[in-house]
């Protein structure tokens, strides 16, 4: 058996549309190992977020196999897959998605809340993610109070907060200006030197540039995967 965190087996996904039945991804293959670190890549419309929404258990497959940490998902009980998720993946969103109305400190003890894990020890897990991304003073502050790259960074100790093997970031820096980007691209590279597998879906160049492997979708169909000059 594969030891591969991420294995995807002529994977499809089709939606109903007015116009008819519309193949969004069409019978994919893929293996990510562990430790890697991939950008997904393509233009609207490619099937790239299609793709990542079913690697993230986000939506299901209308055919093929994906198996996730070795498990395949398609064959899992809801609970037994809401588990599989919380303690190997994390998730980062381009809209940071934190709760406005909840500390920084417990945004990022969401996670952990989900697990069961008891109140003491989430917020001495959330402060250290926090301190971890350079936060842990905003501890107690309100996401509103904190900038676009702070709360990003604050969406990244949430992602973390569970130790997990891989993380899964869709456009993570989409809402951001250059430079806050190139702080964001650093910390997952940093992530990336202590071992946990980064995949994120992007559609600018230079952000792809920091990943050691490109994957390029167009029209439902992986056309180009590569390693790039980050993999030396």
């Amino acid at each position: 058996m594969s030891d591969a965190v991420i294995r995807v087996v002529g994977l499809g996904k089709s939606y109903v549309t007015a116009a008819g039945l519309f193949p969004a991804l069409k019978g994919v293959d893929l293996e990510v190992r562990p430790g890697e670190y991939i950008a997904i890549m393509g233009p609207s419309g490619s099937g790239k977020s299609t793709f990542m929404n079913l690697l993230g258990c986000l939506d299901q497959p209308s055919m093929g196999d994906y198996f996730l940490a070795g498990e395949n998902v398609a064959h899992l009980e809801k609970d037994a897959l809401a588990q599989l998720r919380n303690r190997t993946l994390g998730f980062v969103f381009q809209g940071f998605n934190l709760l406005p109305r909840m500390s920084l400190q417990d945004n990022v003890a969401l996670p952990l809340v989900y697990a069961g894990v008891d109140k003491e020890t989430r917020r001495r897990a959330a402060r250290e993610m926090l301190a971890r991304v350079g936060l842990e003073k905003y501890a107690e502050s309100r996401p509103n109070q904190i900038s676009g790259g702070q709360q990003q960074r604050v969406a990244i100790a949430r992602a973390l907060v569970n130790k997990p093997r891989l993380i899964l970031a869709d456009e993570p820096t989409g809402n951001l200006d250059s430079h806050t980007s190139e702080e964001i691209m650093r910390l997952f590279g940093e992530l990336n030197g202590e071992g946990i597998t980064i995949v994120l879906v992007t559609h600018e160049p230079d952000i792809a540039e920091h990943a050691k492997r490109q994957v390029r979708f167009l029209d439902g169909q992986i056309i180009n995967d590569h390693l790039t000059g980050a993999a030396a």
